[in-house]
């Protein structure tokens, strides 16, 4: 599918369908829809040899045609979808009527309604045919034969494209103006007061500023006591940015109350968070005065030498700072550079036979711009040395004297170089607003719902449609975000792709923007397909009512406000239906879904981030739907029609999103699940893990409740359950009432003979208190583990080595069970050394008073060998002594007098875990100055929790000084994040004069420590 083939794709295996016995078709009908599939296969041929040429360069007449036929194509799928429905989608039933006569009368209305169906689809295939007659008789008239398609190769995702084009961004070329910004932004002069400087970064699109202000804010974040980075855009509504910032410097601020304030309230908000703290903000992507001057009114005036970056394209936003850093592009050798390590990996590693003038001339059109030279080496990966000049002659058209406007024509090149299959994936992205992070498994669904993504056997429709993600990260078209465990699950589309797949689909008619603002795309003169609002208030009525919203296959509604809007009755052909991200002043529930039984072609409701409250029983009639999302929608109760909808594949919900009774029973083809059955009674919970052993192709399953009610019988399904998933991927049980003192129900079967999918790559069993690391997780079964979530009462060395061992664990969260039971071993240390451990670690969080320590262990003799580090998790009740090893333990402890870095959590940024003061300091068992955290060199976030129970102030402020000290030492120099809990539990004491100086002289200690930080 493309611009030129519209629905074309889809039209044939859908006719084919319909020559399934099921649907009774006579036989002299059966002849027309084979003899309709055959056209279309020469139709289908033709297309995808005018869709090979850019647009633009297509004889005009061509143009017409290919419009024309676009629009019959989705008129011919409308025809079948609309037919499909009436053969296999409800029959309206009178409720007045007794049960057995409903039920009679809905049988003989579905035979009569039947036979009209199969009469009526006579009449619309005889239109198809006439309609394809029409087009072979038009074809004739244009010339095409000497229009060519290109071949295009498919791909897996390059594994080192992220690292390499993050270190690419930030190392090349960025080393000189990152060092001229910083110097800008430092106290000189008359700046050493503390006064708040503002500086902005002005460029032109693809440039890198945004890659320069992030490395910048990397870079000097750690003097801040507070930060944020936030992108504006075009079309960013200015109160959605105040509440970003708001919401980067506090997480508090995600609270669905703030989401109802006002720009002056939010700016009054922000002035008094600001007003008290030392801050760094980065406003990222700025296009007009009024933006800037609005957000410019929060950033008070507060004497403590806070910083603000603002980058923008636009020389008069860029001129209302107090300094402007104009942006060059790269030199010709940084140029050069960067495109020889996107293609070969270095400069060094170029081969012989590298075509040296082509890439001059290449490099030459690239203009010194780095996504235009990212983009360009994209497309050349692979590619003959023929092929590089062939390129060249397309810049220039045989003429070097000749050029044409470099970036945008390569974003264009690079987009006619994709598979057809993929360019109606890129374009969809354009129902988006800039800068918007798109989350990759809702953007694949709706791909899915769309009908982009083709099957392909022995894959199904969501993998491979996460092969089109990883095609279009590879081509450099969309930019790839890693979560904190450093998997790839959103993106981002670079503001002149935007442009760009803006522009092709605005000339196709593909989809239809609408800002609110008048700077959309509605064109009223053209039936709409595709309709996206932005960041918009939709009222009751609006220009919905008179744009010819009957054709209309996909509504897309992000960021705005609906309480008063009501989905209009005539999307009666929708498809896909997101309301994602809007705002709602109303908490009781939302009336906008009313007219939501009629969409009986939907096949996606995503309703993420928007509290609508409750679903309207008539969502049982869309017989079509496959996907249904409600993260963070508020919904908590599903009603039962969603247990007629055997054709879902993804149910989403909240985590408290409860499951309608026999659930399961019907639906079964499902590939995701999330939800609650904490409503259901005991038998019914046993009913429903018996049940998920049905879900043969579910890869995503997560399940929240209590799950030790139901007894071992419970228990005992959900193993038995477990056993048939082997396409599982990710498996959460969670209980968020799990009291971490609960001792009462055990989960042997799990911890002894439990055998997990191999195919795991998020594992969390927050719901299964364990006594010991079950068998079941070990290396050598799980080997693409990459997140894993446990409750357990102890990990012992034999544990500690299997969870090191995980080769592709990138975070780890463990939840001690506290327990009265003294001789509790809660120890467990490695000796690491050669092979290393946690390798990949990117986050551990230790919960429930369990720390870490690193230590490496002393010199014995001079001719020792390398060091060695030891790795501890401790509980701290009724444990041994933190840190301390036994006689046996030190002699077999060996070091070396050169400093090696420890294999163990080499790439660890973030560290949580909690300190209970009073085991550690009252009782003897050490301190927080000990913790090694020197040994894990790429560490950048440490958030603490001090426990202060039982603890003296004095002891509590110990721990907190030693904490800040820690992180002083530390290489990265952050500040850690420290919270204390419990406060009120503090106990007071008595102090005699010694003891006040000692505690004024540590407070002071503590102070200057801070103030040593924010300098």
């Amino acid at each position: 599918m493309d611009l030129v083939m519209g629905a074309m794709g889809n039209i044939a295996p859908k006719l084919l369908q319909l020559l399934r016995d099921e649907y009774k078709l006579q036989k002299g009908l059966k002849e027309k829809v084979q003899s309709v599939s055959d056209e279309l296969v020469h139709v289908n041929a033709l297309l995808r040899k005018v869709a090979a040429v850019p647009w633009d360069q297509l004889d005009e007449q061509v143009k017409i045609w290919a419009d024309e036929l676009r629009e019959k194509s989705y008129e011919m799928e409308d025809i079948l979808d609309t037919f499909l429905v009436r053969v296999e989608g409800p029959v309206p039933s009178d409720k007045k009527d007794g049960k057995l006569k409903r039920k009679l009368k809905k049988k003989m209305d579905s035979l009569f309604s039947k036979a009209k169906a199969r009469h009526d689809i006579a009449g619309a295939i005889e239109d198809i045919m006439k309609q394809l007659k029409e087009v072979d008789e038009r074809r004739a008239r244009y010339k095409l034969d000497d229009v060519v398609a290109k071949a295009a190769a498919t791909s897996r995702i390059d594994p080192r494209l992220v690292a390499m084009n993050n270190e690419v961004n930030k190392l090349i070329g960025i080393d000189k103006s990152s060092g001229e910004l910083s110097r800008m932004l430092s106290p000189v002069g008359n700046d050493s007061n503390g006064k708040i400087k503002i500086v902005s970064v002005v460029g032109v699109g693809g440039l890198g500023k945004t890659t320069l202000a992030q490395a910048v804010y990397d870079k000097l974040n750690p003097n801040f006591g507070c930060r944020a980075f936030v992108p504006v855009g075009r079309d960013r509504d200015v109160k959605t940015v105040l509440r970003n910032i708001l919401i980067d410097l506090d997480n508090k601020y995600m609270d669905v109350k703030y989401n109802i304030l006002d720009e002056r309230q939010l700016i009054k908000q922000l002035k008094d968070f600001l007003r008290s703290n030392r801050y760094f903000i980065v406003i990222d992507d700025v296009w007009s005065t009024e933006t800037w001057n609005i957000i410019r009114t929060a950033f008070v005036e507060n004497d403590s030498g806070s910083r603000v970056i603002v980058t923008t394209r636009k020389r008069e936003v860029a001129s209302m700072a107090e300094e402007v850093y104009y942006l060059q592009p790269l030199s010709d050798d940084d140029s050069k550079m960067l495109l020889y390590t996107r293609l070969y990996g270095g400069e060094d590693k170029c081969p012989l036979n590298h075509p040296a003038e082509a890439s001059e001339k290449i490099l030459k059109k690239c203009g010194g711009v780095p996504l235009a030279v990212i983009t360009m080496a994209s497309m050349l990966v692979g590619k003959s040395t023929e092929d590089w000049y062939d390129m060249c002659k397309s810049f220039y058209g045989g003429n070097e004297g000749q050029q044409i406007h470099h970036t945008e024509w390569i974003l264009s090149l690079s987009y006619y170089d994709l598979p057809l299959y993929l360019r109606p994936c890129l374009l969809y992205l354009s129902v988006y607003p800039e800068d918007y992070l798109i989350g990759k498994d809702p953007l694949i669904w709706k791909w899915i719902a769309e009908g982009f993504v083709e099957t392909k056997t022995g894959t199904n429709l969501f993998q491979r449609g996460e092969e089109y993600f990883n095609q279009l990260i590879n081509s450099s078209l969309i930019q790839a975000v890693e979560s904190l465990d450093g998997v790839i699950d959103s993106c981002r589309v670079h503001d002149m792709v935007l442009d760009l797949i803006r522009d092709l689909s605005k000339k196709v008619n593909f989809v239809t923007i609408s800002n609110g603002d008048g700077e959309g795309t509605l064109q009223r003169n053209k039936q709409v397909r595709r309709l996206a609002h932005h960041n918009r208030p939709m009222l009751q009525t609006h220009e919905d009512d008179d744009m010819g919203m009957a054709k209309v296959r996909s509504l897309v509604v992000l960021g705005c406000e609906i309480d008063s809007w009501l989905l209009h009755p005539s999307f009666k052909l929708l498809r896909v239906l997101a309301i994602e991200g809007c705002g709602r002043a109303s908490t009781e529930d939302w009336q906008g879904l009313r007219h939501l039984g009629n969409l009986l072609h939907l096949r996606y409701l995503g309703l993420r981030d928007t509290r609508i409250f409750e679903l309207p029983e008539e969502i049982g009639k869309l017989k079509f739907l496959q996907i249904l999302d409600l993260e963070r929608s508020g919904v908590q109760q599903l009603p039962s029609g969603v247990c007629q909808l055997t054709q879902l594949l993804n149910l989403r919900g909240d985590d408290l999103t409860k499951a309608p009774d026999g659930l399961l029973k019907k639906v079964t083809s499902l590939e995701e699940l999330r939800l609650n059955i904490d409503n259901l009674d005991d038998e019914s919970k046993r009913q429903f893990m018996k049940d998920l052993g049905n879900l043969s192709q579910v890869r995503v399953l997560s399940i929240y409740g209590e799950l030790r009610a139901g007894g071992m019988a419970l228990q005992s399904e959900l193993v038995q359950s477990l056993d048939n998933l082997h396409k599982l991927q990710h498996l959460q049980l969670v209980d968020y009432n799990f009291g971490l003192g609960d001792n009462t129900c055990k989960w042997v079967e799990w911890e002894d003979t439990v055998v997990l999918p191999r195919g795991l790559q998020l594992l969390d069993l927050r719901a299964v208190p364990f006594r010991r690391l079950p068998s079941c997780i070990s290396p050598a079964h799980l080997q693409n583990l990459c997140m894993l979530r446990l409750r357990v009462e102890a990990i012992d060395e034999a544990g500690l080595r299997a969870l090191g061992g995980l080769p592709e664990l990138r975070e780890l969260v463990l939840l001690a069970r506290r327990s009265s039971i003294a001789s509790t071993a809660t120890v467990a240390s490695i000796n690491i050394s050669g092979e290393g451990f946690f390798q990949k670690l990117r986050m551990i969080q230790l919960c429930g008073g369990c720390m870490i320590q690193l230590v490496r262990n002393k010199e014995e003799e001079e001719d020792s060998k390398a060091g060695v580090v030891s790795v501890s998790f401790w509980n701290g009740n009724g444990a041994a002594p933190f840190g301390s090893r036994t006689k046996q333990q030190e002699d077999d402890c060996s070091t070396s007098v050169e400093a090696v870095p420890p294999p163990v959590m080499p790439n660890l940024e973030m560290l949580r875990f909690e300190v209970p003061v009073r085991a550690l300091y009252k009782d003897g068992n050490g301190g927080c100055d000990n913790l090694g955290l020197e040994f894990l060199p790429s560490l950048a976030h440490v958030h603490v929790i001090v426990n202060c129970m039982g603890a003296t102030a004095d002891d509590v402020k110990k721990a907190e000084a030693d904490l800040i000290k820690a992180a002083r030492l530390h290489p990265n120099k952050f500040i850690p994040d420290i919270i204390r809990d419990k406060e009120y539990r503090m106990i007071a004491q008595s102090i005699d004069k010694g003891d006040e100086e000692d505690g004024t002289e540590l407070t002071s200690l503590l102070e200057d420590v801070r103030t040593s930080l924010h300098c």
